[in-house]
């Protein structure tokens, strides 16, 4: 048998954190349009089938057991094994007691240490079931070939030396999103593909599985650009021993079928064929509107732009990332604003919220986005000798940012990306890197003075030591802006869960466009307090929304009961 006849789907789309819909439909209790989904997905051609019911405004445990439940009595899905995916052991310990059959754990990893990964390793082994092993360890995620191995190799071994069988250990050694506009994600796919090899020959019996969709990423409201990098991706790393990933199966091109001029630059980048692969992939999307599903920013330059208003011009030219023209428009702009620093705070900053708006809404890509930082940095520093005369020779920066990635969880891809942006906008970033405790964040924010902390997590848990951040931010008598984000967060979750235990300023944003425009709200005594006011009744509005109406007591129900045949 083939290589890629041997292939295992693993069905995604019954995870809350990867589809809407299946989130939606188990948050109204719609379990049986839910349990249609995972129906769909073993029709389409999932062999396995992913679950996670990882989301903070969810009892996980809770849903985990009753949908499990509810699958066991579907024949077509029950058929199938099962793929219990979550960030909490006590879910995933749930999840064990449900199924029948052979299951899949995903995932555990090195990231607490040597001895809580045996432990929960002979736990899993107890229970009978496969293991998946991600790529993370004390130092954080594996995102280099070297990383990978070694974290693997690593994992193997002991696991190996307790007595855990090699057949059941599944390797993931993180499939991360590529064409960022970073020049040091370029590798990333390619990185992945030679881990699957090296592990297929080193590590003996072991499979090797990934997330397919966080490749592409950056490409987010293209499906079809997104389906072809999936597809590609698959192809050669399914040719070197790839045994299964997770996926939509039911989208997914065939190789021999995509289009001739799209493979080209797909494979370019996939396998980073040169320095420029990334950026050729981004232009040709952009020349292609018609791959997208959704209309896309027009991407032809001509000279027409130029002829428009000052403060039009400097916005089109943030949101196109163009700076050919900066200097020219720049110098009349000192002639028509009373400082350097109202140009920043008006036209520049216009520009980055039409950016912000766009990329929310699928019309921008991530490496766009990050073109238009690198312009908005390069703005910055034609005025910078401007600000620094008007403010008699101080260089102070726009304000003072700690970031981190909070404790549990050594996700830092997003946080990166937000630390960019924003100092590309000229605020002084102080990273404080990733599986940072709330004592740790705290003691810095005072220490160094900060005028904002930004906190970063990708997986549930994050969400409970975001609020535990808050508490001890609360217990030191701070009250400087809180901005979280990251896959897990929500407006909803910081208004219901992380607000209330802060007396200061706490936001959710959602994407690192929007970090430098609120930020400098923020900090902008003007118009902080209408900002945070807004803020706060926005929150307010969305915790009545979720109040549940008070209950009577048993006794004054029975007393006001319906007495149809009383006297």
């Amino acid at each position: 048998m083939s290589q890629i006849a041997r292939f295992i789907n693993v069905g995604e789309r019954c995870n809350v954190a990867g589809s809407k819909k299946f989130l939606s439909l188990i948050k109204e209790k719609r379990y049986d349009e839910a349990l249609q989904i995972a129906c769909k997905q073993v029709a389409d051609g999932a062999l396995i089938l992913d679950v996670n019911m990882d989301d903070g405004m969810l009892d996980a445990r809770a849903e985990m057991v009753n949908f499990l439940n509810l699958i066991a009595s579907e024949p077509e899905v029950a058929k199938v094994p099962i793929m219990i995916d979550s960030s909490k052991w006590e879910v995933i310990e749930a999840g064990l007691k449900c199924v029948q059959g052979k299951s899949i754990v995903n995932s555990i990893s090195l990231k607490e240490g040597e001895a809580i990964f045996i432990e929960k390793a002979k736990k899993i082994r107890q229970y009978g079931a496969a293991v998946v092993v991600m790529a993370f360890d004390e130092e954080g995620q594996a995102d280099t070939f070297e990383r990978k191995i070694a974290v693997c190799e690593r994992a193997y071994k002991l696991l190996v030396d307790s007595g855990f069988p090699a057949w059941d250990i599944i390797f993931d050694p993180n499939v991360l999103t590529i064409a960022t506009g970073i020049e040091q994600h370029n590798s990333y796919a390619l990185d992945f593909i030679r881990s699957v090899e090296w592990i297929k020959k080193h590590l003996p019996y072991a499979k090797v599985s990934g997330g397919i969709s966080n490749l592409s990423f950056s490409f987010r409201g293209n499906q079809t650009v997104r389906e072809a990098m999936h597809s590609v991706f698959l192809y050669h790393a399914i040719r070197v021993g790839m045994d299964m990933g997770i996926v939509n199966a039911g989208m997914l091109q065939i190789y021999e079928t995509i289009d001739h001029s799209l493979l080209s630059v797909v494979e370019a980048a996939i396998l980073n064929k040169a320095p420029s692969a990334c950026e050729d992939l981004l232009q040709f999307v952009l020349d292609h509107p018609e791959l997208a599903n959704k209309e896309k920013v027009e991407t032809v330059v001509n000279d027409k732009w130029r002829q428009k208003a000052l403060e039009e011009r400097l916005s089109y030219a943030l949101v196109k990332g163009i700076d050919a023209f900066l200097k020219e428009d720049l110098s009349i702009a000192l002639k028509q604003y009373s400082s350097a620093v109202e140009i920043i705070e008006k036209p520049l900053m216009s520009g980055m919220n039409k950016v912000g708006v766009l990329f929310g809404e699928g019309k921008m890509f991530l490496p766009q986005v990050v073109k238009t930082a690198r312009t908005m940095k390069k703005a910055v520093a034609i005025l910078q000798p401007y600000i620094e005369q008007e403010q008699k020779g101080n260089t102070a920066k726009v304000g003072k940012v700690l970031i981190a990635t909070v404790k549990g969880d050594v996700h830092d891809i997003g946080k990166n990306i937000v630390s960019v942006v924003m100092a590309c906008n000229n605020f002084e970033m102080i990273d404080l890197g990733v599986m940072v405790s709330a004592e740790d964040i705290v003691r810095n924010a005072i220490e160094k003075n900060v005028d904002i902390v930004c906190l970063s997590g990708l997986i549930t848990p994050s969400l409970d030591e975001m609020c535990n951040v808050a508490v001890q931010m609360e217990k030191a008598g701070l009250k400087i802006p809180l901005l979280v984000g990251g896959a897990t967060t929500s407006k909803l979750h910081t208004a219901l869960k992380i607000a209330p235990l802060y007396s200061g300023p706490a936001l959710h944003l959602k994407d690192a466009s929007q970090n430098s425009v609120v930020a400098t709200r923020l900090l902008n005594v003007n118009t902080k307090d209408a900002y945070v006011e807004s803020i706060r009744q926005e929150y307010d509005v969305l915790r009545q929304k979720q109040e549940k109406p008070s209950l009577l007591s048993y006794e004054e129900a029975k007393q006001r009961r319906f007495r149809l045949f009383d006297k």
